[in-house]
Order: structure tokens, then C-alpha cells, then sequence
């Protein structure tokens, strides 16, 4: 504690003495609301950029501010803006005026691809809670991107609003309009209408940001912030009734295997499906969807995972990613910043938890067919807002999967995943417009077991429930606290239960821990979590403080998911300073560092280090940054997988990140971090450089090489019981010197035709070589010391026939020989994806997709990258050929 102290005088005594200097902007431009008036049309406007309707002759609003690159600052160009309504739709009409209209950047691109181009947005608040609303973009060259927002300062770009846009461009700048319906705008009735609004110009050669609200940069705030627009009245929100019905054909092909039925080199597919969008009175909106097909969303990126925990993927399946918001700000309200150091909050809903690849397994002989998915029945999710609440809520049902097995001609079937129900409700509520918030998360799943094979591998039930909130401290809204606190609690089989605790997640048999232990009688299993953070959000001075805390019996996981494993009590206090505006050499710097420490419930520190980060722009507009951090010597409780604690010798980190001038044709980035622990024999290095090239308009391709290069005396392997092992309380944890090398790429290419079909290319290469040696065992508890096999007077010999070492511990002492298979590894992959996608009407959507993955494991352990790679670009492939097309009825 005395080190952590003294750190925080040291590094932050000048930003203390700076914050007594710091100023709240006064600038009552940016204080007082702006009003603007919305005027009724009574004839039809023709959404086509020419702006000639007669509502559009009266003088428009020009009282835009600068906020980049001069905070506050008058605009280097004219913008004037208007806005009128009708009984079904809400329209905007811009005229952004162009002293060198030669020169404006329009760049084509997918729908939501936010590109470096000039841009006009337009922001709503229809529900005028100042904290929530609707944005939508477009630029030059009619590409749009729409988005929800929440939280006041964060948007959400997976919602896709049906409207319509149209820009062109002239002699004197170019032009844009918009016809909103309400029926995609979700409100309350009323006799007459008071909403939020803001206007937006981004002048891309410049770097010019301009808006119709200004906030200074120092402040915070941007829904709570906008322009009262008033003078609607006498309209009704939209019904809205959506029906997408869809229909999908597949080829697959992939090397035939002789005398499997099931891998004949050729397999097609048919299915149909449909998904429902449904308005519920004015506030409420359901989402359907019977029989979903999810084969136009990229591939998962290939990894190697060589820790206890398992791998996060991001969700990219429509359904579930459109208004997630709702679920994923859980624990978020209030505060901007959210940091977290050595802590990864805990998710109560996962998505991917829903359709995920069977769990069980085979367990007849023969030639299997293993479906790679579980098919959703159906599930249907109701988001909006409900007396004053934010409401999501989903149900799904999973069908109960088969294997289908032949054996010399004759079929059977072996269940391997139950018929299951997931369900997940959110409600957030908020008060003083913003001022305090309170909400909640609860989650269920339920299985059925019947098949007693499934009881002894799953739980058969999962809850959990959760409170989460925040409150401002001063009416200025400078000081907020939020956080969250929950449980969750799991019920299964003694044996599932069982096989939970001694799972990576919580490791209850932990021969050394006094505060866990196992219970074989145990049928369900608890647990709490929290996490508070005091967070200031105005101002130079950055400060943020967070506690949280995990115990034991705490697992999200059959709904949810944790990075790591539970028993954990975790801290940070982060200062720094920001400044934002413009020097003599920067264009903008901040400066932060923070001690941050974990231990377990036992009272062990598992962690504790000191850090110290800085970004600064030029003047140019490349960004540079960097971090350094030190970690004193602790103690690991998962080092050993189960097993007594492990020391971890001290070690330092550094990152330094170099990022271009985006508006350029070329676009580079580079990143690299190194990790040691000088006395630990443990070195890490990891190097990405990106580049983004820019040809055309409407075309870009992207390349990013990554290298990393791992070396490590102490990687675990195996753990081999032996009671005559009493050092370790019976049991022999198997560690190997590690040297794993991996090259992996991401290539991108979008080549858009017109705002809607584009053509989309993903692949990545992926090459990971893993070489251990110097098998070896600790030697006793919190150590960092370890028994070499082979040194005298044990042996190890490896057997090429099996592919495994053979190990005498102790000579010609009484413990047992024992066999570790061969852990070398040489995996080889590569994964692509294209996507031709055609909107051919609004919310109708056509797609030919082509998917290959090639995968090699030759030459495990044995880095050679020419042959690597050449066995990987001959390994045979599998190709996935697709067609999709859905039709949207407004009805």
C-alpha cells in the first residue's frame, strides 16, 4: 500500500496542482438550448437532393460552432439545415455550401460502414429523455449509416432503419434529404410534440467537425445537450408491421473420404424461414424469427488458445446484434468511462450461448454425421420502452440435436445436445433526466435431461439476476458512481455439479485453499458479483477509481460468459490529464497511469501492478501511443490448473502504437507489444502492421500481417496423480519450455457499386507453430522451481511410434512411469468469406456468399514458412456455395 501511495504522489502531484487551474466552459452558446421549428408540408416531397419544394425556399438555421479543429470555432464553410413533417414522416433538408466543391470527399461504401468521407448527420431524441434517440448519416456519394443512442454519449450501429436519403452534389456544394417515417421512430402519442434534435457536417480534407449543438471538449454530454424541436403536432406514431419471410439454398463441397457415406465430397441444402418486426402500441417493438439462417455473416477468426478459459467470439448474426445494446450496457449507465485493469466484467447474456455447436458426443462406433449448429426453433425479442422503462426481452428454443451414425450399412441416432429454453430480460429505468438510473438483468435456461447421459455433462438449470445503476454527485454532473451487483446459481446432477467446481472457472480442489473446497454432494452451485466505479467526467483531470469482486460460486456461463476464472477481488485508481486542444507541435495529448492490484478470497494477491499510458496527435494528425507497465512478483492460483499456488516472478510491459493520417489514400498503422519477466524466463512479443489503401471511391483493401513470437520456461501441459508426489499434495503438474511462433493476416476488400450492392471479401491466413521441451514439474507450493526430467535421477525418452514420452520421475525410486502425448503443435488455417450483397427494395436484401476453410496440421512443431505455407495453399478445402434472398412486406 505504501508503494501504491507513494506512485500516485509521484506521477500526479502536477496534475493535482493543475486541476486547481481547470475551468467548467462557461460559453453560453454552449449552455443555452437552441429551438428550432418543424414545419407542416401539404404536398409530397420528392426525395431527390434538389431541395425545390416550397418548404424548403424559407430561410434555413446556419448557427453551426466549430469543433474541430478549432473547439468552438466558426465554420470554414456554410451549412444550413431544415427540417418538416407530415402525417407519416419526418423530413431534414441540408445545403452544405463548398468554397472548393472540387474537393469534396465522398467515398461509396456498405450500409453502416462509417468511411472517411464528408458526412451529414441528423440526430432525433423523439422520446425527449434527453439520454436516448436516433442518428442517421449520409455523405456525398449516398452512402448512409443509422444508428440508435444510449447512455447520452454511445450509439449502436446494428439497428437498420427503412427510410429514405438521396444526395447530389453542384457548382456550389452538395445537397441532402431525408424522409424519416415515424413508424421507425418509436414515441408516445400526444396532442403536440416536443423532441431532440442536432445537426452534424464533417468536411473530411480539413478534419472539420461542425454541429448544430456545440459541446466543449473539456465537457461531456451530447443527447442531453441537443435542440428543442418543436411546433409537431397532430400526427400518430407509426404502425409498424414487418414480415420477411426468406429463402436459402446451399452447396457444399469437401474432399470425399472413402467408405464414409456421410463425406461424399458434395451435400446441398434448402431452407426457409421467416422473421417478424411488429409494433406494439407506440413504444414497444417485437422481433421474430422462426427457423433462422444465419450463412451470409463472416468466420470466426482462427486462434490458438493454449490457457484454461475459453475463446470469446463476437456475435454476427443479425437477430441478435440488432438493439443489443439494451443487454450490453448492463453494469454501463452514468459513467463515460468504464476503464477496467486487469478485470473483464462478466456478461449475464452471450448471444452465441443460443444455437451454439452441440455439447455432447458419440459414443457408438462408426462413421458420424455431427451437425456443427443447433438449429433455433424460434425466438422472439421485445425491446422499447414500457412506462418509463427501457425494456429488452428474449426467448429462444433450441431443438434437440442428433448425430447420425453408420456402422457397415445400418443408421442410428445419438442425441448430443437436449431441446433447451434461454431467456433473458432487461429493464433500465432513468431518473432527473439521466441524473440517477437504476435497472436490472435476469436469465434463465432450462434443459431437458431425459437422456440420462446429458445429466451427468450439462446443468439442467441456470439462473441468474442482477441489479445494476448510477447517481450523479453534484447537479453539474462532474462526479457520477455507478455499478453493478448479481448473482446466479446453477442446479444439475451430482456429478455435473461436480465437474463444474472443478472446473477452470472456479478450481475448488485447490489442495492450498483454505476458503474453497469441494462438494461431492453438492446438486447446485452459487455465487455473487459486483463491480462500483467513481468516474469524473468533465474536465482536463481524468479520474477514475473501480472495486469489483467475483466469488467463488459465481458462473454466468450457461447463458453468459467470464473471461477467467471467479474468486476474484480486483481494484484501480487511475489518474492522468487530457488536453485537447491545439499547441505548437500537438494537436491533442492525454497522460494516465493507475496502480491496480487482485487477490482471491483467501487473501492471496494473484496480481498487482503500476502503469502509466499516454496518446498524443500532431498536428499532421498521426497519433502515437504507449503504455509501460511493472507487476511486481505474485502468486497464480491457476497456473497449476487445480493445483497449489505457483509463483510468478515480476515483469514489465510496454506498447507503442504509430496510426496515420486517415484521409489519405494510404492508411498505415503499426502496433507492437512485449511483455518479460527477466527472472521467469518468459518473453513475449506481438507486432501488427495495417494498411488500408484506397484507390477509388467506392474500393478499398486492407491487409494487416501480425507476428508474435512466445517463449516460456513454465507452460503447463499435463497433471499426473501420484501420491508418492507429496510436495505437491499428491499430484505431478507437468510444465514444458515453450516456443510458439504464430503469422496470421486479415485481408479486407470492399468494392461497392452502389449505396446498395457491394461486394465484400474476407480471408485469413493463419500459421501457429508450438515447440516444447524441457519437460518438467514443480518442485513445491508458491515456488517458481521446478524437477527437469532428465536430470538425474529421472529419465524421459519419447516413442515416435506413439508419438509420446515415457517418464521416470524418480529412477529407480517407487513412482510410477507415466506418458505425456507429444503437446507440439503446427496448426494451419485459412478462412475466407465473400459476400455479394444486393438491397433491391428497402429491408429486401439478396445474397451470394462464398465460404472456403483450409486446414493443415503437418510438421507439428517444425517452423519452416515456406513449407507451411505451401501445404497449407494445397490442403484441401472446404467450399460452401450460398444463396439467400429474404423479401420485406410493410404491411
Amino acid at each position: 500500500m505504501k508503494k501504491t501511495v507513494a506512485f500516485i504522489i509521484l506521477l500526479f502531484f502536477p496534475l493535482f496542482l493543475s486541476a486547481k487551474k481547470e475551468k467548467t466552459a462557461k460559453n453560453n452558446k454552449a449552455q443555452e438550448q437552441k429551438v428550432i421549428q418543424a414545419l407542416r408540408v401539404n404536398s409530397s416531397v420528392n426525395v431527390d437532393g434538389y431541395l425545390d419544394e416550397d418548404v424548403w425556399q424559407r430561410e434555413g438555421r446556419c448557427d453551426f460552432t466549430q469543433s474541430d479543429p478549432e473547439d468552438g470555432g466558426e465554420p470554414t464553410e456554410k451549412t444550413e439545415v431544415w427540417l418538416a413533417y407530415d402525417d407519416e414522416s419526418l423530413y431534414v433538408a441540408a445545403c452544405l455550401h463548398d468554397s472548393e466543391p472540387e474537393l469534396i470527399t465522398k467515398r461509396l461504401g456498405r450500409r453502416d460502414d462509417f468511411l472517411d468521407s464528408d458526412w451529414f448527420i441528423f440526430a432525433v431524441d423523439p422520446y425527449y429523455d434527453k439520454r436516448s434517440g436516433y442518428q442517421f448519416a449520409v455523405n456525398p456519394a449516398g452512402s448512409i449509416v443509422d444508428w440508435t443512442l444510449y447512455n447520452d454519449e454511445w450509439d449502436d450501429d446494428t439497428w437498420d432503419g427503412v427510410w429514405e436519403w438521396s444526395a447530389r452534389t453542384d457548382e456550389n456544394g452538395w445537397f441532402v434529404e431525408m424522409k424519416i417515417p415515424y413508424n421507425q421512430l418509436r414515441f408516445s402519442k400526444k396532442d403536440e410534440y416536443v423532441w431532440g434534435v442536432n445537426f452534424r457536417r464533417i468536411i473530411k480534407r480539413k478534419n472539420e467537425r461542425v454541429g448544430f449543438i456545440w459541446v466543449p471538449k473539456e465537457d461531456s454530454g451530447y443527447v442531453s445537450r441537443f435542440a428543442k424541436l418543436v411546433g409537431i403536432n397532430n400526427i400518430k406514431p407509426g404502425r409498424l408491421i414487418e414480415f420477411l419471410p426468406y429463402s436459402v439454398g446451399q452447396a457444399q463441397f469437401s474432399p470425399a473420404e472413402e467408405g464414409n457415406p456421410f463425406q461424399t465430397g458434395k451435400n446441398y441444402l434448402g431452407n426457409v424461414g421467416f422473421d417478424l418486426k411488429i409494433g406494439l402500441k407506440s413504444n414497444l417493438t417485437l422481433d421474430a424469427t422462426v427457423n433462422p439462417d444465419f450463412g451470409q455473416v463472416e468466420v470466426d477468426p482462427a486462434v490458438i488458445n493454449l490457457s484454461a478459459y475459453e475463446t470469446y467470439y463476437s456475435e454476427k448474426r443479425p437477430f441478435f446484434i440488432e438493439g443489443s445494446n439494451i443487454f450490453s450496457q448492463f453494469g454501463q449507465g452514468g459513467a463515460t468511462s468504464m476503464t477496467n485493469i486487469n478485470w473483464a466484467s462478466p456478461r449475464f447474456f452471450y448471444s452465441r450461448r443460443i444455437g451454439r455447436s452441440p455439447q455432447g458426443e458419440v459414443t457408438m462406433d462408426g462413421y458420424e454425421n455431427f451437425p456443427d449448429r443447433t438449429t433455433i426453433l424460434g425466438a422472439f425479442k421485445l425491446t422499447g420502452k414500457l412506462n418509463g422503462w427501457n425494456v429488452g426481452f428474449i426467448n429462444a428454443l433450441t431443438a434437440r440435436e442428433y448425430a447420425e451414425i453408420d456402422l457397415e450399412g445400418q443408421r442410428f441416432q445419438e442425441e448430443v445436445e437436449p431441446f433447451s429454453y434461454y431467456g433473458v430480460l432487461r429493464a433500465q429505468k432513468e431518473y432527473n433526466e439521466g441524473a440517477q438510473g437504476i435497472g436490472f438483468i435476469t436469465t434463465s435456461v432450462i434443459r431437458d435431461l431425459s437422456n440420462g447421459s446429458f445429466a451427468d455433462i450439462l446443468n439442467k438449470r441456470a439462473f441468474s439476476l442482477a441489479v445494476d445503476g448510477w447517481t450523479f454527485l453534484d447537479k453539474n454532473k462532474v462526479w457520477v458512481i455507478s455499478g453493478w451487483l448479481g448473482g446466479t446459481r446453477v442446479e444439475g446432477s451430482q456429478t455435473a455439479i461436480l465437474d463444474l467446481q472443478r472446473s477452470s472457472i472456479h478450481y475448488f480442489q485447490r489442495p492450498d485453499a483454505t476458503h474453497v473446497e469441494v462438494n461431492e454432494e453438492a446438486t447446485s452451485l452459487s455465487g455473487w458479483g459486483g463491480r462500483f466505479f467513481l468516474n469524473k467526467q468533465k474536465g482536463n483531470v481524468i479520474f477514475n477509481m473501480a472495486i469489483g469482486a467475483l466469488s467463488q460460486g459465481f458462473n454466468p456461463n450457461d447463458l453468459g460468459f467470464q473471461w477467467g476464472n471467479s474468486d476474484v477481488i480486483n481494484y484501480h485508481v487511475l489518474f492522468g490529464y487530457n488536453q485537447p486542444h491545439p499547441g505548437k507541435i500537438l494537436r491533442s495529448w492525454w497522460l494516465v497511469g493507475a496502480p491496480f492490484g487482485t487477490w482471491d478470497f483467501g487473501g492471496t494477491q494473484t496480481w498487482e501492478g503500476y502503469l502509466v499510458g499516454a496518446t498524443a496527435q500532431l498536428l499532421n494528425y498521426w497519433t502515437f501511443d504507449t503504455m509501460f507497465a511493472y507487476n511486481p512478483e505474485a502468486w497464480s492460483n491457476d497456473s497449476t490448473r487445480g493445483g497449489p499456488l505457483m509463483r510468478t516472478p515480476w515483469g514489465w510491459q510496454i506498447n507503442f502504437g504509430v496510426y496515420s493520417d486517415s484521409r489519405k489514400p494510404i492508411v498505415v498503422s503499426l502496433f507492437a507489444n512485449n511483455y518479460q519477466r527477466p527472472t521467469g524466463g518468459y518473453d513475449s512479443f506481438y507486432g501488427k502492421i495495417s494498411v488500408r489503401w484506397k484507390p477509388r471511391s467506392n474500393f478499398s483493401l486492407s491487409f494487416g500481417p501480425s507476428y508474435s513470437h512466445r517463449t516460456s520456461i513454465a507452460q503447463w501441459v499435463d497433471n499426473i496423480d501420484d501420491p508418492l508426489m507429496t510436495e505437491t499434495y499428491g499430484t505431478r503438474h507437468i510444465f514444458g519450455d515453450l516456443d510458439q511462433k504464430t503469422i496470421a493476416s486479415e485481408i479486407r476488400l470492399n468494392w461497392t457499386f452502389t449505396p446498395k450492392l457491394s461486394l465484400q471479401l474476407y480471408l485469413q491466413p493463419f500459421l501457429a507453430v508450438g515447440k516444447y521441451d524441457r519437460f518438467k514439474e514443480l518442485a513445491r507450493p508458491k515456488s517458481y522451481d521446478f524437477n527437469v526430467y532428465g536430470d538425474a535421477p529421472s529419465t524421459i525418452t519419447y516413442d515416435s511410434e506413439y508419438d509420446e514420452y515415457t517418464v521416470n520421475p524418480d529412477g529407480a525410486g517407487p513412482a510410477e512411469v507415466f506418458y505425456i502425448s507429444n503437446p507440439d503443435f503446427n496448426v494451419k488455417s485459412l478462412r475466407g468469406t465473400i459476400v455479394l450483397r444486393w438491397e433491391y427494395l428497402p429491408g429486401s436484401t439478396l445474397y451470394f456468399v462464398w465460404t472456403q476453410n483450409r486446414l493443415d496440421d503437418a510438421h507439428p512443431g517444425d517452423f519452416n514458412f515456406r513449407r507451411d505455407m505451401g501445404d497449407l495453399l494445397t490442403a484441401p478445402g472446404d467450399n460452401i456455395f450460398l444463396i439467400k434472398i429474404s423479401y420485406r412486406w410493410n404491411m
